[in-house]
């Protein structure tokens, strides 16, 4: 019995222990929150509703002391107080302080728990987000949306991708060759004086036969018509009536020949070459009334001499309608001229208007000794036209199909097969890009001229991207000033036309009609730079661009625009259309040797050298029969047609009654209406 009662007091003294021990514990937990949270808040230690511990043992310590210092106290005090006690309860005794020892290293890990691990886990998800962000992938799509962010453009991956990065840089690049001018500009002028044994209008016109023309299409397709009506009138030894301008066209200005054109220079310039009046003069007090037909295009001297003449001699008086491109592109040397005086000499722009341009000019070069003047053409009607398609799915293709049906045969296109062979316009960013990589930094300034371009904004901004300097008309220009034009388009139109001409650089991106005449006239005036994409090579650059470095994409931008940079000796003679190429009235300084412009075998381009000035020529506006059949060629293998009626004996082409003394052949099919135009 004095066993048992040892050992059941030895047991209660040892759960006493063990509790004792728990609460000593505790208390350290508290005092050691406590010293950690007295500096920050004193306050709430003093709370007076604070729950006290209850401890049946006040223990003094700091919180620096440990676990180890507690067990052994405990263990000390315990050993004292029973040493006279069972070995069966001491023994009883060191396993609860094992377990005591246990249970607050249990404890003590999951407070660690608690607060590290939540930490660590904030922290470790930041790095996997940073890295998340800096591993996603940019890719390009061939579309007008697609933007270019802080002029650079990205491509990383995994270790495992075989692409190198594609990072447009800010800086054009250190170049071996001036930006701002063509190699060997200086050894060519402009030459279009007539030869001594060209005939004068005082000779050659014939009194009361006058030929009138109505110019079709936007500014620059009526140009090509005035400029080629003279040449019509020279070979039909009539007088010429100032053209009537298109008012009927898609462009809708009711402008005269005399609000655009400064009339009295157009006469006297012309004057030694053919006879030009404002109006048909009354005849006995008459008034002829002129008879109305159409020549088709590309008709060439002996077609105006077998189609035209007749009925002049017999009606007096005939106006040709829709009249561009209604003279063959190949003619003699001397006619060619003639066409080059009255382009480049003859036609000038009422003062009002030059006097708008010239300050335009003035403003961009305030702002910097050169710039870069961009004829974008990214309106809906050229993308209509074209027939290509930019990445704007369902939406793009029914707002596009709606304009197209401007053009009533024009036929449905593959985008795919238009791309590769060229005709595309390129993207506003697809032109930034370009022009980085042909050396043109990001301080370059660039004046566009442009209408309402498709995508507004957001398809500019690649471009602004690439080129923060962006004006155009509109932003150098008040409101104010701007009225007197605003509400006609040629007279908009001639603005744009004065900037782009008096350009450091000046970019076309299509093959209008504006691109063709700039470019003819900068060649004559002295060869300044003139870039035009060669979007048949570079498409499949742009697609494919993301799978290179920048230096390497750059370095075959160069290589595929030789022969498309303006340079002397890029066309071949001959070749290509005149008012773009005018190479007759192009010659060599006398005592200079030129040389020719390095071409990639496999380009459409030709390199020859030019005309050189023949003052002993007579022209008698005749072609050769291989010529002639040239010009037959280019008429069957246009692309788009457009509906005429053709002779069955039942009248004229054009609804013109008929006459049984004059005989017409029949119409060839002909382009559609305001081709490409401005």
């Amino acid at each position: 019995m004095e066993t048992l009662s040892s050992m059941t007091t030895a047991s209660q003294t040892e759960e006493e222990n063990q509790q004792q021990i728990q609460n000593e514990l505790l208390l350290h937990s508290h005092n050691h929150q406590t010293v950690r949270c007295s500096s920050s808040s004193s306050s709430s230690s003093a709370d007076p509703n604070t729950k006290p511990i209850p401890l049946s043992i006040h223990l003094s310590f700091t919180d620096t002391e440990t676990k180890t210092e507690i067990v052994m106290k405990k263990k000390k005090r315990l050993s004292n107080s029973g040493s006279n006690g069972h070995s069966h309860g001491h023994h009883h005794h060191h396993n609860g302080v094992v377990l005591a020892s246990l249970m607050y290293h249990f404890r003590r890990k999951r407070r660690l728990h608690r607060h590290v691990f939540p930490l660590l886990s904030v922290i470790s998800g930041c790095f996997l987000l940073l890295f998340a962000a800096f591993s996603l992938p940019l890719h390009h799509h061939h579309d007008h949306l697609h933007s270019v962010n802080n002029a650079v453009e990205l491509r990383s991956g995994s270790d495992s991708d075989p692409f190198p990065a594609f990072s447009v840089p800010a800086s054009g690049g250190s170049l071996d060759r001036d930006l701002w001018r063509t190699s060997f500009s200086e050894l060519y002028r402009g030459c279009s004086n007539a030869s001594d044994k060209f005939e004068r209008a005082n000779v050659k016109t014939i009194p009361n036969r006058y030929l009138l023309i109505d110019a079709s299409g936007g500014l620059n397709q009526q140009r090509t018509g005035i400029t080629d009506a003279v040449v019509a009138a020279y070979i039909l030894n009539a007088t010429l009536v100032v053209p009537q301008l298109d008012q009927k066209s898609f462009w809708k200005d009711t402008s005269e020949f005399a609000e655009i054109f400064d009339v009295d220079q157009f006469i006297s310039f012309l004057s030694k070459d053919v006879k030009i009046v404002k109006e048909i003069p009354p005849n006995g007090g008459k008034v002829l009334s002129p008879y109305n037909m159409r020549v088709p295009r590309k008709c060439n001297p002996k077609c105006y001499q077998s189609r035209v003449l007749p009925v002049l001699i017999k009606k007096h008086a005939v106006r040709l309608s829709k009249f561009d491109y209604r003279l063959s592109n190949k003619l003699g040397t001397q006619l060619q001229r003639l066409r080059c005086r009255v382009n480049y000499h003859a036609l000038t722009f009422t003062d009002s208007i030059v006097e708008m341009g010239k300050n335009l000019v003035g403003r961009m070069r305030m702002k910097s000794k050169h710039f870069i003047a961009l004829h974008l053409r990214f309106e809906p009607d050229m993308l209509a036209f074209s027939g290509c398609d930019y990445g704007g799915g369902e939406k793009e293709r029914i707002e596009l199909g709606e304009v197209r049906k401007r053009w009533k045969t024009l036929h449905t296109r593959n985008p795919d097969k238009v791309r590769r062979h060229g005709r595309c316009p390129l993207t506003p960013e697809e032109v930034g890009l370009m022009l980085r990589a042909l050396g043109f930094g990001s301080d370059v300034h660039l004046y566009v001229a442009s209408g309402e371009v498709y995508g507004g904004e957001e398809t500019l901004a690649p471009l602004k991207a690439l080129f923060p300097n962006f004006h155009s008309k509109e932003t150098i220009a008040t409101k104010e000033e701007l009225a007197p034009f605003s509400s006609f388009s040629s007279r908009m139109a001639a603005l744009d036309f004065i900037v782009c001409d008096e350009s450091d650089v000046f970019v076309t991106n299509n093959n209008g009609n504006m691109a063709r005449m700039l470019a003819g006239r900068r060649r004559y005036f002295g060869h300044k730079p003139t870039i035009h994409p060669n979007a048949k090579k570079l498409y499949r650059l742009f697609m494919n661009r993301n799978n290179m470095t920048w230096v390497e994409f750059a370095s075959k931008v160069r290589t595929f625009q030789i022969g498309f940079m303006g340079e002397p000796n890029e066309v071949k003679p001959g070749t290509g259309e005149f008012h773009e190429n005018p190479l007759s009235c192009i010659c060599e300084k006398s005592g200079k040797k030129a040389k020719v412009v390095l071409i990639p075998q496999n380009e459409t381009h030709n390199h020859n050298t030019s005309v050189k000035e023949d003052n002993t020529n007579k022209d008698s506006g005749d072609v050769t029969d291989e010529q002639s059949m040239e010009d037959e060629l280019e008429w069957s293998d246009m692309d788009y047609m457009e509906n005429v009626n053709t002779l069955q004996g039942k009248g004229f082409p054009n609804g013109t009654e008929s006459d049984p003394n004059i005989s017409l052949k029949p119409e060839l099919p002909e382009l559609a209406e305001e081709l490409f135009s401005d």
